[in-house]
């Protein structure tokens, strides 16, 4: 009997319940404007830049300024302005390690 692959649980989430949990997610990153979209690259490997991306990936008609200014509540001058620090080498060079994880990981979309 060969193997059947278990479906994974995330894409049996409702929608509904996604998209809530999506614009929680989003709304909260614009509350905690300390978390740098740096150094979330540096611990995550994405950061509301990629989800405005991802939003654009998902059919959103909006171009990528647009798609910023819808992740970040505001926009991306105003944001540059009042909330990004400059980033330290330090920060980038954490930033280009945790892409290369991004590139390994072949199950993201």
């Amino acid at each position: 009997m060969p193997d059947t692959p278990h479906p994974d649980q995330l894409d049996l989430l409702p929608d509904d319940v996604a998209a809530a949990a999506f614009r929680r997610l989003v709304r909260h990153l614009r509350h905690r404007h300390d978390a740098q979209n740096i150094e979330l690259m540096g611990l995550a490997g994405f950061c509301r830049n990629c989800l405005a991306d991802w939003i654009q990936d998902a059919g959103f008609p909006g171009d990528k300024a647009a798609a910023r200014e819808l992740i970040h509540g505001m926009p991306m001058e105003e944001w540059k302005a009042n909330h990004q620090t400059p980033a330290t080498q330090e920060q980038l060079d954490r930033m280009e390690s945790s892409l290369a994880l991004n590139k390994v990981r072949s199950a993201l979309p």
